[in-house]
This record gives C-alpha cells, structure tokens and sequence, in this order.
C-alpha cells in the first residue's frame, strides 16, 4: 500500500513530468482506452466524480522505491473531481487526489514487451490498484498468456478472474471485449457491458441510433400531421354534407310552402 511522511514537502503536479516522452507501440494503445472513455462520457454525462487518464503518469511513494510511477495505457478513478482545474491534469498526483488509487489499470501489450506481467503488476500491487487489465491480443502466445487476463487485489496478490465481461460492482459495469467498428476500424475492442451482459454503444453507434431515433420521431410526427390533415379534411366533408343536407332541407320547406300557397289560391 501506498505510504509516505505528511512531514515531506512533496511536488505538485506542475512541477513533475507529465510523461516519459516515450512513444506508444502501436495506435491501440491509445485508440482503445480512448474509446473506453468516449463510451464512459455517454453513460455518464452528469457525474462528476470520476477521471479516466489515458497514458497518463500516475505518482505515488512507497517506502524506498526509486521510480514511484507508473504510467498505464489506461486507467479509471472514482471518487476524484471529474476536472481537476481548467487546464486538467497533467499527471495523476496521488497526494493530490485524497491518496485514492485508481481502481481499474489497463495495459495493452505490444510487440515491445513492457514487462506488463511483473514489474508493472508489482507497482499496480504495490499502489492498491483494484482491478488490473491486461489486453494481449497479438502477442499472448509469445507471451504463454491469454488474450483477455482481468486481476483483482486481494489480500496483497492479484488474483486472476475467470469471467469475461468481468463484472465491476463498484461502477456497476462489465467490461470485455467485443467487435465493432471504430475510427473505421472492424476488429476487436474493450468495451462496457450491462448487466445481461450488453455491450454499450461506441460513439458512433450512439449518434447513429440517435438518428434513426429522429428520424422515427420526425415519421411519427408526419403521420400524425397527416393524420390530423385527413381528420380536418374528413371533418370539413362533414360540414359540407351537413350544409348540403339543410340547403336540400330548405328547398324541399320552399317547395312545400308553394304548394300550400297554390293549394290555398285554387280553394
């Protein structure tokens, strides 16, 4: 668990590097966790007490290790300001944060190992991360791993989970993968799944059903348009049956008052 003395005067997040200016493997270990978070600003557009990082630099002390940081593909925290100020974060200062630990890491494998089986698992251990992803989908047999590999913290060890999509009571979502097409991309992704164990739309899904959602709006809207157009104009027959009914009413009154008065002058 994370440790260090109040007594120290620790930097702020203006004054630490924001990153180790090492540049990602591969797009996917930007475009997936940045769909993750994509989808997560759709499902949580009012709340405001969660901050999903994206090759952010996490900082944290612990006891005598050298390099306190750790910097995930991906990362979720709960319970901090979703913006920190205006300009956001530039890194993830955990006694800037109340000392609260993200509590879901990603990490993506690539053809560069990046020791995401041991010495990052240890840090994620040694920081209190939760819930530790890892994402292998081109390299796992190099690696003798899955594809899919979710650890949960407990009692110190990440124990590896056997479920897929993983269910994450604290944030009442799974996650998993599933195939989609993103950025013009079909193939496999992360995604947040519900309970039943649906994915939740992509960006581009969400706008799409939006659309049909108008357009079946703006149908139902012309059908109704015609069909008060169809009641007017049924009404407005109406009237003019009506008004012919008394227009032939009154001829026959006329007609039946001539012949009175013809009956009364021939008497």
């Amino acid at each position: 668990m994370v440790q260090f003395s109040p007594l120290l005067r620790l930097p702020t997040s203006e004054e630490l590097p924001c990153s180790d200016e090492t540049p990602v493997d591969n797009e996917l270990q930007n475009l997936i966790p940045n769909l993750l978070l994509n989808i997560l600003a759709l499902l949580w557009p009012e709340k405001q007490d969660w901050f999903f990082g994206v090759d952010m630099a996490v900082y944290y002390l612990y006891e005598d290790e050298r390099q306190p940081t750790v910097i995930p593909d991906g990362f979720l925290s709960i319970g901090v300001p979703r913006c920190s100020s205006e300009r956001g974060r530039l890194s993830y200062v955990l006694w800037e944060e109340n000392d609260i630990p993200p509590l879901l890491a990603i990490e993506i494998v690539s053809k560069n190992y990046n020791d995401e089986y041991e010495e990052k698992k240890e840090k994620y251990t040694r920081l209190g991360v939760k819930y530790y992803l890892i994402y292998n989908p081109s390299y796992w047999q190099r690696d003798k791993h899955q594809p899919f590999e979710l650890y949960r913290l407990e009692q110190g060890k990440y124990i590896l989970q056997t479920t897929e999509p993983y269910w994450i009571p604290e944030i009442g979502l799974g996650i998993g993968r599933g195939t989609v097409n993103y950025v013009g991309l079909e193939r496999e992704w992360l995604l947040w799944y519900d309970r039943e164990g649906n994915a939740y739309p992509i960006p581009e899904e969400a706008v799409e059903t939006e659309r049909q959602r108008a357009d079946k709006e703006s149908q139902r809207a012309e059908q109704e348009r015609q069909r008060a157009e169809q009641e007017r104009q049924r009404a407005e027959q109406e009237r003019q049956r009506a008004e012919q009914e008394r227009q032939r009413a009154e001829q026959l009154r006329q007609q039946l008052e001539q012949l009175r008065q013809q009956t009364e002058q021939e008497s």
